[in-house]
């Protein structure tokens, strides 16, 4: 086996992981790091275990170990997406019913001209930061509106998503601070979520969370526990990444002008283009599975119980499946990316994030004629797993 000389927690590595993902996938694409789990780096491999029932989440009792990469939430219930089937199928189905492509499309003016409000007001200060001006409020307050959280409660939400955000590295990765600070956040999104079911369930409203509590499958409903963990999931998940989506993307596009042009010239370029974004520098880099039966993986025999851990930002630059895959194309088509993870697991949100991005981007790009960093150096978020820029200060210029 190749040595391999990484260090998680250089800055340098923050800043730009893919030097390292390229040498990694060329010279051990199926690696057993330090602490005992497969990393896969290739395409075909990633893709393979998505896709394949062998490969999920394994059983509560590894769920709740602590060298695992989760932690419950205090209702003792797991998101489903940590679940496997035939649980997360039941749990699923029920949020399907109401997360509908339908309902998430029926935000699409209001987003706009959200997106418009928050843009003119960045435009008219000239100098930002876009995360906190615009990346982040934007799908925070579409998530809430989503949910049902009332206005006077969003920025207390808000800042417990970032902790619990935080704290999806794995355990031996945070200090004792930064899980004493998730698991507290936990908690309180916990008893937050609790009063405001119990709210919806005496006066229900037109909001994700009423349809959440009334979804009924052949007399099967979502317990509490599970309808708790589904509100932190949806609420975390579904902006969280989103921020990352569009602060890196929005870099992206600075560093390369040429095909920020390209995108102004052309604005029906924007659905590529969001796909693009999310294949070149994905927000979540990493996702995990563990074996639950004996494998091979690229000629290396991987047992049952251990763990795998899938490079989305690797595969997605893999030079056998995606034509000179360190340029960033905006009309890159096909775009077969995993930035949604795959299989069962697909991202249940990748509808509402995507159509946040494609407003977003257009707008951007139609109202910033001048869009440039203030400095060349961007300071990164201390997350392995979800990448995003901790700043992203640019000067604005109306068009």
């Amino acid at each position: 086996m190749a040595e391999i000389d990484f260090d998680p927690f250089d800055p340098a590595h923050r800043a730009d992981p893919y030097p390292y993902y390229r040498r990694l996938r060329e010279v051990a694409p199926v690696w057993r790091s330090p602490r005992g789990a497969w990393v896969l780096t290739r395409y075909r491999d990633c893709t393979e275990v998505l896709r394949d029932a062998r490969f999920g989440h394994g059983s509560r009792q590894r769920l709740l170990d602590k060298s695992n990469w989760r932690r419950p939430a205090p209702s003792h219930a797991m998101p489903f997406i940590l679940l496997d089937p035939p649980e997360h199928t039941r749990q699923r189905s029920l949020v399907n019913k109401a997360f509908t492509p339908r309902r998430v499309q029926r935000l699409a003016p209001w987003i706009g001209r959200l997106i418009d409000t928050m843009l003119d007001e960045a435009v008219d200060r000239g100098e930002v930061d876009l995360v906190e001006a615009f990346a982040h409020p934007l799908p925070a307050t579409v998530i809430s509106e989503l949910l049902g959280v009332p206005g006077p409660d969003r920025e207390l939400v808000r800042g417990w998503s970032r902790l619990i955000a935080r704290g999806v590295d794995p355990d031996y990765q945070q200090s004792p601070e930064e899980k004493r600070e998730r698991d507290a956040a936990l908690a309180s999104m916990d008893g937050y979520f609790r009063e405001l079911v119990a709210e919806r369930r005496a006066r229900p409203g037109d909001d994700l969370l009423s349809e959440l509590i009334a979804a009924r499958d052949a007399g099967s409903a979502l317990t509490d526990g599970e309808l708790l963990a589904t509100c932190t999931m949806i609420y975390v998940a579904g902006h969280e990444t989103t921020t990352d989506l569009l602060a890196n993307g929005t870099l992206a596009l600075i560093r390369n002008p040429g095909e920020l042009k390209r995108l102004r010239d052309d604005p029906a370029l924007v659905e590529s283009a969001v796909e693009e974004f999310l294949r070149y520098d994905p927000p979540t880099q990493l996702t995990r599975r563990t074996v639950l039966a004996d494998v091979t993986l690229g000629g290396h025999p991987v047992a049952r119980g251990e763990q795998v851990v899938l490079v989305r930002g690797a595969a997605n630059r893999d030079p056998d499946v995606f034509d000179d895959p360190e340029r960033l194309d905006v009309g890159r088509a096909p775009n077969r990316h995993i930035a949604f993870d795959g299989g069962v697991h697909f991202c249940l949100g990748a509808g509402l994030a995507r159509l946040e991005a494609r407003l977003a981007f257009q707008a951007l790009v139609t109202r910033a004629a001048e869009l440039a960093l203030v400095s060349e150096e961007v300071p990164y978020k201390n997350n392995l797993t979800i990448r995003g820029p901790r700043e992203l200060r640019v000067r604005l210029a109306a068009g």
